[in-house]
């Protein structure tokens, strides 16, 4: 294994450490127990939102905290979730009085953890709501879930509810919203090669030269079906037609474009899928109101690509739309 670590048992203290000093106009790192806040609080009487979950993903979640998008995030050790008790400090430490979202990707760990810090939240009379991301289209209860994996899709849910805690929206509102936008959102990834765990030392899973894995985890976990290599664009379709469907997504849609890089995939190869991607929206006469490409929600060194497509109404797309200062990503600021 060769990685830029000193210790295996230190990466994720090591890691936002090196954040902290990179960021520390948008964020504040609070170590023991670990958790990223704004570096600017938002004001009293506004819904803060908060989010976490295992690191080896960034930029997400820490990589989205900031003006109009999360509040806090709760790193966990590599690929596992962080326990309630920095969750619930988080959570109480961003608190402006209006209640608090906690957003969560559909993994085991995650879902018990949040729901665990929200009942001690509870018992010191902060409000707390629970959105469950489950965007992944490919397989069902899988080796960390019951029922659909929260993937990628999750970056827009922190967009979107962000910009409408930002602007003021109560707690029934930005549930509500991030509610409609996790429903209207599907995803699913490849994987071109494993990834390979610090503490782990050996890659998550095996593939062979010329082999794919279709429908994986943001965890390296096994996706629907393995099969040859083939040119981008014909593994793009395989992963449109599979997204395009379950929804399903018809001619006139409007859509947020999201292809997602999984951490060691070229920009250049991104944007070739992206090419296929709109061409076959295009086709299908569905609109892509607007595109994101790059590494947003990755699997460490993964090789492979991941497709989202959000269904946006007027509301939706203003809000995408609505400025955001993060590490991870900025828009009109």
């Amino acid at each position: 294994m060769k990685k830029l670590v000193n210790d295996v048992h230190s990466v994720v203290k090591e890691s936002l450490e090196g954040f902290q000093l990179a960021h520390s106009d948008v964020v504040d790192v609070h170590f023991d127990p670990d958790y990223i806040l704004r570096a600017e609080p938002k004001g009293e009487g506004k819904v803060a939102l908060v989010s976490g979950g295992g690191s080896g993903h960034e930029p997400l979640h820490g990589g989205f905290v900031g003006f109009g998008m999360l509040d806090a995030a709760v790193p966990g050790a590599v690929f596992t979730s962080p326990t309630p008790d920095p969750i619930k400090e988080a959570t109480a430490a961003v608190d402006r009085g209006a209640g608090v979202l906690h957003i969560v990707k559909n993994y085991t760990g995650d879902v018990l953890n949040f729901e665990t810090a929200a009942e001690l939240c509870e018992m010191e009379d902060i409000e707390v709501r629970s959105v469950i991301i489950n965007d992944d289209v490919a397989v069902e209860d899988s080796l960390y879930t019951a029922g659909r994996r929260g993937v990628a899709g999750t970056m827009l849910v922190e967009k979107i509810a962000g910009a409408a805690a930002e602007r003021g929206d109560n707690l029934d509102e930005v549930t509500r919203i991030a509610t409609e936008v996790n429903a209207n959102m599907r995803s699913m990834g490849l994987a071109l090669g494993p990834c390979t765990v610090p503490h782990a030392g050996v890659p998550s899973f095996e593939l062979g030269e010329t082999e794919v894995e279709m429908g994986i985890g943001i965890h390296g976990e096994p996706g629907y079906r393995r099969t040859e290599m083939r040119t981008a664009d014909e593994l793009t379709a395989e992963l449109y037609e599979k997204v395009k469907a379950d929804l399903p997504f018809e001619s006139g849609d409007r859509v947020v474009v999201l292809v997602n890089g999984m951490g060691g995939t070229p920009l250049s190869e991104l944007y070739i899928v992206n090419r296929k991607v709109q061409e076959l929206l295009e086709a299908d006469g569905i609109v892509a109101a607007r595109t994101l490409v790059g590494n947003f929600v990755t699997s460490l060194e993964m090789p492979g690509v991941s497709l989202t497509l959000l269904r946006v109404d007027d509301e939706m797309l203003e809000l995408f739309d609505a400025p955001a200062l993060t590490a991870g990503y900025r828009k009109g600021m």
